[in-house]
């Protein structure tokens, strides 16, 4: 049975068991008309800058949607590029499509022309549904994209073309549900170009309901009574999950933020909402616990803390307990395989891993020969389980090598310590080998991160004199102005102190900041190239 296959299967006439999606099944119909049928009708699903609204109204905004997708002549598995901010139109947008069968592909908000001129010619997007903030980058590309037919902008539009609000206020439509299936495509995900180029990895409808049953639900542990805030953006998978899949899924409510994160901004968030369960990428929680204005223990309500992204040093986490008694779930996902499949849970944390599998996928860690490598030896990670993406879009020579049978290559490489617990080694592409010896830069990164002045760092490899690879480290300090020669001494030091001494960056840089995706990974290919 292939992986397809187990995840949708079920008996007709019994309730699904946990992890298994009905045949016919479309998810949009069924997160919607669930909390319908639960009495949440008049229960608030989403506060955004515009106000609260409830389970009913985001059922009626996406079936309008939909409604109007089709009115326009969009049909079932034609995409819809989706280029929008945090708001009540994202969560209207992608159900929407998904509910009308037409396939929703949201893409990051902070990127250029250029990156969305490729992105409207892989995807041959149909329509365009773009924040008026954002207009201004795709306004060139319009009559220079052939299969683009119609553009929507969501907000104040002076530029004549279809408002958001004025197409979803039109007749009350008819009641309609796409006949998917649990395999038909419902959407894609670019991959957030940490290593380069993005890839347009394709998801199935059943894979957001079994994110939900696998870790939504029993790992992250979210109820109906929680509010919910995502720092991570809806157009990550990471954030997709946190402010879409898993509230809506459990009947919580979800506050949205279109604004790009700060420390400050989310500070009054979390003083203005009760929010219980914040999720959150590791640079930006290094940031929180750096910023004066963070609020305190007393002032906040939350309940449940989740981190993923790149792993999650542990003196960050170790701060972040101190400062608000709440243990930070660090977790390993991917675009392809949609959530987080690796984590560690409350009560059996262990600092300085990314914890075990999450029940439902199981891992596996390979050698360079192919081979799986033996406990507490470091291999590249491989997982197996049924939300993984079916391909990545127009690029058969990446899926072939990404998606191996029921296998899916995470390109990170891990140690399974002698608890069973898995410790990030770095990305593939970032390992260093040092006087023959591999060297891991998340675990030099994480020893210059204990340090007092040090807010982040990013390690590569760096040409000596020689033309040998060596550590070089690019440091962020909380004070920048105490940057100077004798503390690039005492940061040597320092790592020195805590790792095997070959270990430590031979060159130290003080910058402003550290390239990094929209989704806080950083850019550590941006950096090499400097030394090229």
């Amino acid at each position: 049975m292939t992986v397809a296959e187990a995840a949708c299967a079920t008996q007709p006439v019994a309730p699904a068991p946990m992890g298994a999606v009905p045949r016919d099944y479309n998810f949009a119909d069924d997160v919607l008309q669930s909390n319908l049928d639960a009495g949440r009708a008049n229960k608030p699903a989403y506060i955004d800058a515009r106000g609260t609204h409830t389970y009913a109204q985001l059922a009626d905004r996406v079936a309008r949607f939909g409604a109007a997708l089709r009115g326009l002549g969009v049909k079932r598995e034609e995409r819809v590029l989706l280029a929008l901010l945090d708001t009540i139109d994202w969560p209207t947008a992608f159900l929407g499509c998904l509910k009308a069968g037409i396939v929703a592909v949201p893409v990051n908000t902070l990127l250029t022309e250029d990156d969305y001129r490729f992105m409207l010619a892989d995807s041959r997007a149909k329509c365009l549904v773009v924040s008026e903030a954002l207009f201004t980058r795709f306004e060139k590309l319009i009559n220079h994209s052939p299969d683009l037919e119609h553009v929507i902008v969501s907000g104040d539009n002076p530029r004549g073309y279809r408002l958001f609000e004025d197409l979803i206020g039109a007749d009350e439509p008819e009641p309609y549900t796409a006949p998917t299936t649990c395999d038909d495509i419902a959407f894609w995900l670019y991959t957030s170009g940490s290593t380069g180029k993005p890839k347009g990895a394709v998801h199935v409808h059943a894979s957001l309901k079994l994110t939900a049953d696998l870790y939504g639900t029993p790992v992250a542990g979210l109820k109906e009574s929680d509010v919910c805030y995502s720092v991570a953006k809806l157009f990550f998978a990471y954030g997709l999950g946190n402010a879409m899949t898993f509230p809506l899924t459990v009947g919580a409510t979800t506050v949205l933020n279109a604004e790009r994160p700060t420390p400050d901004g989310v500070a009054a968030l979390l003083r203005k909402h009760p929010i219980t369960v914040f999720f959150a990428v590791p640079t930006f929680y290094a940031a929180f616990l750096a910023s004066p204005n963070a609020p305190q223990k007393s002032e906040v309500k939350i309940r449940r803390c989740i981190s993923a992204g790149e792993a999650l040093p542990e003196d960050i986490a170790r701060r972040w307990k101190e400062r608000y008694g709440i243990e930070i779930s660090d977790g390993l996902g991917t675009t392809e395989m949609l959530h987080i499949y690796l984590t560690n849970a409350p009560g059996a944390t262990k600092y300085g891993t990314t914890g075990k599998p999450v029940p439902g996928y199981e891992i596996k860690l390979v050698g360079d020969d192919g081979n799986p490598v033996k406990k507490g030896e470091m291999g590249e990670l491989y997982v197996r389980g049924p939300t993984s993406a079916i391909m990545y879009w127009n690029n058969r020579e990446k899926t072939r090598s990404t998606f191996q049978g029921e296998w899916t290559r995470s390109g990170d490489k891990y140690i399974e310590d002698a608890d069973g617990y898995y410790v990030c080694c770095g990305r593939q592409d970032d390992m260093l080998k040092v006087s023959g010896m591999y060297v891991s830069p998340f675990e030099v990164e994480a020893a210059l991160s204990s340090h007092p002045d040090v807010l982040e760092a990013a390690v590569v490899g760096w040409n000596d004199e020689q033309k040998l690879i060596k550590p070089k480290a690019f440091v962020v300090l909380k004070s920048p102005e105490k940057a100077n020669d004798a503390l690039v001494l005492a940061l040597q030091d320092h790592v020195k102190q805590k790792l095997a001494p070959y270990k430590y960056p031979r060159w130290i840089e003080f910058r402003k900041d550290l390239p990094k995706t929209a989704t806080g990974k950083i850019q550590r290919f941006k950096l090499r190239a400097e030394g090229k």
